[in-house]
């Protein structure tokens, strides 16, 4: 890879922050719209949850259409956002529901495309790999 790939332009990290903290705020209102919006739709989209898989936008448009329970409230913790070059972007965190002092932690890989900054891959699960 070349030397030139710029990591952690100031710019396109405000634009993931921003969109990441919109995704966000769907998740804890349980926003489903919007949650469904923020993700690719391309049957290689991926999210891996704490017990569930979806594999393609259809799968993840489905299960937050049945998902009736927002997020419970919680705390993030030591979120980085990085980005490489204009158009790709991790972000990984840590959270912590409200009462809990269990942690757990996310992972979005978001790519720039012409309908804005979207999910491609998440994936969810719990320090240790238990539940609260």
């Amino acid at each position: 890879m070349s030397g030139s790939l710029r990591v952690n332009d100031p710019a396109v990290v405000a634009e993931v922050q921003a969109v990441f903290e919109r995704y966000e705020r769907a998740l804890v209102a349980n926003d489903v719209e919007t949650l469904v919006e923020l993700f690719r739709d391309a049957p290689e989209t991926l999210r891996y949850g704490i017990d569930d898989a979806q594999h393609g936008h259809d799968e993840i448009a489905a299960f937050r259409s049945t998902s009736s329970q927002a997020t419970p409230p919680r705390r993030l913790v030591d979120t980085v956002v990085t980005t490489f070059g204009d158009d790709v972007a991790v972000v990984d965190t840590e959270f912590v529901p409200d009462g809990s002092s269990a942690r757990g932690r996310q992972s979005q890989t978001w790519l720039r495309t012409p309908d804005g900054w979207r999910v491609v891959s998440a994936h969810v699960s719990w320090a240790g790999g238990r539940a609260p």
